[in-house]
This record gives C-alpha cells, sequence and structure tokens, in this order.
C-alpha cells in the first residue's frame, strides 16, 4: 500500500520551472529519502505533500486523499493523520517545551487537561528527553534536544505519517547518530512511514528504505541504495562517491 503518490507534478516559480514531472511512491511502512543537488526543490516538493506550498499540475495523494482537490475540511482531517518535523525545529519560543507539544492537542482535541499532561509526558519520554526537560524553553536547550522536542510534537496527534526536513542538520556527528537511531526505534514501535529530505550521507546509509533522487526537475533515480550502483548520473557519482 502506498502512503504517498505523487503523479507528473509540476512546479513553477514565476517563470521557473522547479519540478517538471516528477513521479515516485511511498510505501507503507517504509523510511523514504528525497535527495538532490541543492536548490532542486526537495523542500520544496516536501512543503507540497503538507499542502504548505502549490503546484502547477499533476496529482498527489496522501493516505488515500487527493490533496489536489480537496475540500478546506478535509484538509484539515488529513493534517491531522500526519506530523511534521521542520528543519530548525520551528518550535514557538515564548512556549515551554510540555507547551510545545501540547500545542496540537489542544487545538484539535477535547482532551482534558489531566489527559494532555499524560501525553505530553509520554511524549517527551518516547523521544528521549527526561521529564524536568518539559519545563524548559527552547532558548535554553540543545539543538538535539531542539529536534527531539519537535519531534515530539509532530507524535502528538499520534500520526502514522511522519515528514522530516533535514532531521540532523545542524546536529555534532553523536547527536546525529543518535537521532537517526530514534527514527528506526519509532517506525518500528510505532509503526510510522516517514518521508525525509537529507542530505546527511551517513544518516541516509543507516536508515533510508528506498529514496529518489531529483535532479534535472525530474526523478533521476528512484529505489534502494543497492539499486542505485547501476545508475549513472554525475550527482550520485559526486554525492556518493566510492560508498557508491
Amino acid at each position: 500500500m502506498n502512503v504517498v503518490e505523487v503523479k507528473n507534478v509540476k512546479t513553477i516559480f514565476d517563470d521557473r520551472i522547479i519540478h517538471d514531472g516528477l513521479n515516485l511512491n511511498v510505501k507503507q511502512g517504509e523510511i523514504y529519502g528525497l535527495l538532490g543537488p541543492s536548490g532542486c526543490g526537495k523542500t520544496t516538493l516536501l512543503r507540497e505533500m503538507v499542502m504548505l506550498q502549490d503546484f502547477a499540475s499533476g496529482e498527489i495523494n496522501i493516505l488515500g486523499n487527493n490533496i489536489s482537490h480537496i475540500s478546506h475540511y478535509k484538509a484539515q482531517e488529513l493534517r491531522k493523520r500526519w506530523g511534521v518535523l521542520f528543519q530548525a525545529g520551528a518550535l514557538f519560543s515564548s512556549l515551554t517545551v510540555a507547551e510545545n507539544i501540547a500545542l496540537p492537542l489542544i487545538e484539535y482535541t477535547d482532551l482534558t487537561p489531566k489527559m494532555i499532561e499524560e501525553i505530553v509526558a509520554f511524549k517527551i519520554s518516547l523521544v528521549g528527553l527526561k521529564l524536568a526537560d518539559a519545563n524548559l524553553y527552547p532558548s535554553q536547550i540543545s539543538g538535539g534536544m531542539k529536534k527531539k522536542s519537535a519531534l515530539a510534537r509532530a507524535l502528538a496527534m499520534d500520526p502514522k505519517l511522519l515528514f522530516l526536513d533535514e532531521p540532523t542538520s545542524g546536529l555534532d556527528p553523536i547527536s546525529a547518530r543518535d537521532f537517526d537511531e530514534l527514527i528506526l526505534k519509532l517506525r518500528d514501535l510505532l509503526g510510522l512511514s516517514i518521508v525525509m529530505v537529507s542530505h546527511d550521507l551517513q544518516s541516509i546509509y543507516d536508515t533510508l528504505d528506498r529514496l529518489a533522487i531529483i535532479d534535472n526537475k525530474t526523478i533521476a533515480f528512484e529505489g534502494t541504495l543497492v539499486e542505485m550502483t547501476s545508475v549513472k548520473s554525475s550527482f550520485i557519482q559526486t554525492f556518493f562517491g566510492d560508498k557508491r
């Protein structure tokens, strides 16, 4: 079963074509990577998938819903079924870690404050933070803790689909590998499907089941890392080098 289907998607900014007929499929339960050279439109495609940006033509289906033609009500309901981890975390600086995680639960559910408090505590523990971190503000925590806090917020509504934009960007190597291990653990524990934009070569090898490479406005390759060895591409050769 496919949780994400991108069909012949074209993206145009003013008179500049960014994507010219992208096609890819993300299967249920896999960690799927979006790769490509800088400026190829990886994050743009991710933003289109989560309905933060429009595309010119084509079709994107998320969890069986065609987001190209979707009502405002259905779009709001669909957004509750996925979580998004933005590159810089996008935590609200005026809210504590606990308040950031609680926000979607307050906005979109009728749960009691006590139940929300218990869920927040569980999510904090789930991503490897301490309960004592709950009352800290984003300015008081490290980059790795910000990523984990933002991930806990992305998981607040128990989604089955996660979108991650450069999840290890800005982290030191030890924290990055720790985050990779967390992603793998959560995928297996929670039965998640994950779409991830990344340029972290070690993370790509450690976490991805399949990947798509966007180059020259189209999908230059889609498949596993093993299958990629037979593909001729200057980007693949430059990016993966001897690891290919």
